[in-house]
């Protein structure tokens, strides 16, 4: 069963070792945060740094992993349509809104979102590390390292799946911030499907 984000909110939700997580932007052009913690030990999280380190690449997609601080492969990325995704910036906030858009209303964005959603699970404001962006566009200058956050290149019905390494809880989002999603604000899809049988 497919499930879906309402336009700036967030869920959490556990996989089991082989599930499938689809993630799909069903209109085009819109974010997903998506942080991942193990499910038996959550101070276990997702990691940028390692992630760049043992892929050796920031340009991830179909066939790389996604690593753990504890340097333990979490998520394998199966399928991409997208091709285009961002693990350098951190969850938008309020303070991303002040610094960034002083003159639009504040908004608690993704960090916010992902902290009351993964609270259930023992999961604090401290513990969110910077997530893997779905879909967000996010080039770098080559010369000067400089980078930009431009709108999403992904189309309507544009997916990303990824298998669990391990039992996880999971973080999602639909994006809150204004250039990330090109000024406008939409609903992210996800489902998940087991080893056998259908989706649930």
């Amino acid at each position: 069963m497919t499930e879906r984000i309402a336009p700036r909110s967030g869920t959490a939700f556990v996989l089991d070792q082989g599930d499938e997580l689809v993630v799909i932007d069903p209109d085009g052009g819109q974010v997903s945060d998506l942080l991942a913690y193990a499910r038996d030990d959550v101070r276990e999280a997702i990691s940028n740094g390692r992630t760049f380190d043992y892929e050796e690449t920031i340009s991830l997609t179909t066939g790389n992993v996604l690593w753990s601080n504890r340097s333990r492969r979490m998520l394998e990325i199966v399928e991409d349509t997208a091709g285009r995704h961002d693990f350098l910036l951190t969850p938008c906030s309020v303070d991303t809104f002040r610094h960034f858009y002083p003159d639009k209303p504040e908004h608690r964005g993704c960090f916010g979102n992902l902290a009351e959603a993964l609270a259930p699970y023992g999961i604090g404001e401290e513990a969110i590390p910077t997530a893997f962006n779905v879909f967000m566009n996010v080039p770098v200058e080559p010369e000067s390292g400089r980078i930009a956050v431009l709108p999403p290149t992904t189309e309507r019905g544009d997916r990303i799946r990824l298998r669990a390494l391990m039992p996880l809880v999971i973080g999602l989002t639909a994006c809150s911030a204004y250039a990330s999603n090109g000024g406008t604000f939409k609903p992210i899809d996800y489902r998940i499907e087991k080893p056998s049988g259908p989706a649930r």
